[in-house]
């Protein structure tokens, strides 16, 4: 089983960052010596911004990290978002391109990390929600994202409701 990184045991001179850190290698560390081979460890940033905990790019091996979702969810976001992200890393370097929560990156959460395989966070985005812009259908009221909301007035893109199918139109 994965050991954790514990917030009791922090000490007040290591930041949730450094316990971030120390979670992914204890990952990298545990991949290797179940896989029996070595992974090149990849650049890290707390710079994610939006509803997303994380993300993981795959290509130019980074881990991004939301520094806001990870200060409110700190133990969770260590124990369950940290290797949900270098799953998606490893599953590339053992497998190249497949699904992004396939069967491999699956088996990697349940068979190497011990966990469960959930896809998404359930973590409050309300400190992380960007503007929204309401527009209006026949039948709901319709909160866009500022870049929808964009793309509506730059490329005069349409949205379409999904349940009346009437073009979204804004409210001033």
């Amino acid at each position: 089983m994965l050991d954790d990184v514990s917030l009791q045991q922090n000490d007040s001179s290591q930041t949730v960052e450094q316990l971030v850190l120390t979670k992914i290698e204890t990952c990298y560390q545990h991949a290797e010596l179940r896989l029996n081979r070595t992974f090149p460890r990849p650049h890290i940033n707390f710079k994610q911004r939006g509803r997303a905990a994380g993300s993981a790019r795959l290509q130019i091996n980074e881990l991004r990290f939301n520094p806001v979702l990870l200060q409110e969810n700190q133990q969770h976001f260590i124990t369950h978002t940290v290797p949900h992200e270098v799953a998606h890393l490893l599953v590339y370097q053992l497998y190249g391109r497949t699904k992004p929560h396939g069967k491999e990156w699956q088996q990697i959460m349940n068979q190497i990390f011990d966990l469960t395989a959930k896809t998404t966070h359930q973590y409050d985005v309300s400190n992380v929600k960007g503007k929204t812009f309401t527009y209006a259908c026949q039948c709901a009221d319709h909160q866009l994202t500022i870049r929808r909301h964009n793309k509506i007035i730059r490329d005069n893109i349409k949205y379409i409701c999904r349940l009346c199918k009437q073009s979204l139109i804004i409210k001033y």
